[in-house]
């Protein structure tokens, strides 16, 4: 009978796991190695922080080898990635946005 019980919520559209006040915000550390050699990889830490951060959660960028080249002005305004706008324009967005990149 308990397990029907705990289905009733459930039933009606509601899960009990899930307070419906309950706002979680994260603490998220985006890292990458991914350089100008695979643009569209290169800008998915940049993509995936500013919507996290977007989102209203606490985010930082670390880059390692490759990935600190695109730090570089002229590196960056030439890293285009498949279907996303350049990365000088993500970067933009995340300076904007107060996102700590750590290189």
């Amino acid at each position: 009978m308990t397990r029907l019980i705990n289905l009733v919520p459930m039933a009606a559209g509601r899960n009990p796991w899930i307070k419906d006040s309950l706002e979680v915000t994260m603490k998220v550390l985006v890292k990458s190695a991914w350089g100008s050699d695979d643009p569209t990889k290169a800008a998915f830490p940049f993509l995936h922080a500013n919507a996290l951060a977007e989102a209203g959660h606490e985010v930082q960028i670390f880059l390692l080898g490759e990935a600190v080249s695109l730090m570089r002005t002229p590196v960056a305004n030439a890293v285009v990635p498949v279907g996303w706008p350049p990365l000088a324009e993500i970067l933009q967005a995340t300076v904007t946005l107060g996102i700590p990149i750590h290189v």
